[in-house]
């Protein structure tokens, strides 16, 4: 286990917060309290630990426990959905998006709606609600459909300022919403940032913190194979796992994704199908919809073979507008036509219902615009290597 005192406070597991506080003299009991005070209570402030003595609350302070963020402004769309604008450490600003489920945007976010759930209760008995967050500060990706490469990657996210996502969005809830999805497709790539995005999702799942159930988190990847590969041994499949594919051939693929050309479709083809699927359970495709670039009836064709042998359901949508970009969506007609193709040949199907669009909250919309870092000059910092 690496030195303790080196994790940041809140990205600590128990057994992290044991060493720490043994160093201090403190009883390993203390270890539990504290990381629920965290991750299953939210309370980010040391002064409000009301069990933990006034000595072991000021050294608390004094080690650096503090809120890694703060919500800036919140954007509420006529929709119901909220994208909150969060200020990190360095000017950083990254925004996570609450999406109220319904039936029609469930299909494509819930990670397996058709399931009943862990607790008994079938899908939509209560007005759930899918929090999609962010792992990077920008992204080196620089896929083409999607706002967020369009500056580069400034810098990864540490896992406790993912986690300070989701603590800080349940207070943006309605009283009558429940937080039970979450999903890691917001800015930048989460197999990009492996090791803290793996830390993160130890905290949020870990039993005495928020609990989460592993089958309702969902992490998008462009593709990086070596991450994919990762986080299938280290979670034995039990994470789910979405593919932003939007392309069913090298050559279409290497036009809209350049990481394609480090892992082509091959090889994550059979990155996919090695992935340790629990029975019952899916690979997500995504695939947007581009006017004149895939979404032809040969492109549908393609996919179809593409997916032969996978477990899988895809999801379809249609591009959003992003700024700097000619690239648009197919008309009703064809995107309809797209997928009636793939359902006939017997693939599981959805339409990603459009959330949030007025106010850039849809897929593929987050950004970091000028005028939402405060004028800092940026330094784009190198791509990770994998």
């Amino acid at each position: 286990m690496k030195d303790a005192t080196a994790v940041v406070p809140i990205a600590r597991l128990p057994e992290e917060w044991a060493l720490a506080l043994s160093e201090w003299g403190e009883r390993p009991y203390r270890a539990r309290q504290i990381f629920q005070w965290i991750h299953k209570r939210g309370v980010l402030d040391p002064a409000l630990m009301t069990d933990l003595g006034k000595p072991l609350r000021e050294r608390l302070a004094q080690s650096g426990l503090e809120p890694p963020a703060r919500v800036v402004h919140v954007y509420r769309s006529a929709d119901g959905t909220r994208k909150l604008l969060l200020e990190m450490a360095e000017g950083a600003r990254v925004e996570c998006v609450i999406i109220p489920m319904t039936r029609a945007a469930g299909d494509a976010l819930a990670p397996e709606e058709e399931e009943e759930s862990e607790d008994g209760e079938t899908a939509f008995d209560r007005e759930r609600v899918t929090l999609c967050v962010s792992t990077q500060f920008g992204c080196a990706m620089g896929c083409a459909f999607c706002a967020s490469g369009q500056a580069g990657l400034m810098r990864g996210l540490g896992a406790h300022e993912i986690v300070a996502q989701v603590i800080l969005s349940r207070q943006y809830l309605e009283p009558h919403e429940d937080l039970r999805n979450l999903v890691f497709m917001g800015m930048g790539e989460p197999l990009h940032h492996y090791d803290q995005t793996a830390r993160a999702l130890r905290l949020l799942t870990h039993p005495d913190g928020g609990n989460m159930g592993p089958r309702r988190i969902t992490v998008s990847t462009v593709g990086l194979v070596p991450g994919i590969r990762k986080l299938g041994a280290d979670f034995e499949g039990k994470i789910g796992l979405a593919i932003s594919l939007h392309a069913p051939n090298d050559a279409t693929r290497d036009r809209i994704i350049p990481m394609n050309q480090r892992y082509p479709l091959q090889e994550l083809l059979r990155a996919l199908h090695e992935y340790p699927l629990p029975k019952r359970r899916r690979i997500t495709i995504e695939y947007t919809l581009i006017a004149g670039i895939n979404d032809s009836s040969a492109h549908a064709s393609e996919l179809v073979n593409v997916l032969r042998g996978l477990r899988v359901k895809v999801n379809l949508i249609p591009m959003n507008g992003i700024r700097n970009s000619e690239l648009t969506a197919p008309d009703d007609q064809r995107v309809e036509a797209f997928r009636d193709q793939l359902v006939r040949a017997g693939l599981s199907c959805f339409l990603r219902t459009r959330r949030g669009d007025d106010v850039a909250a849809a897929c593929g919309q987050l950004a970091m615009a000028d005028e939402l870092v405060s004028g800092r000059k940026l330094r784009v910092v190198p791509e990770l290597t994998q």
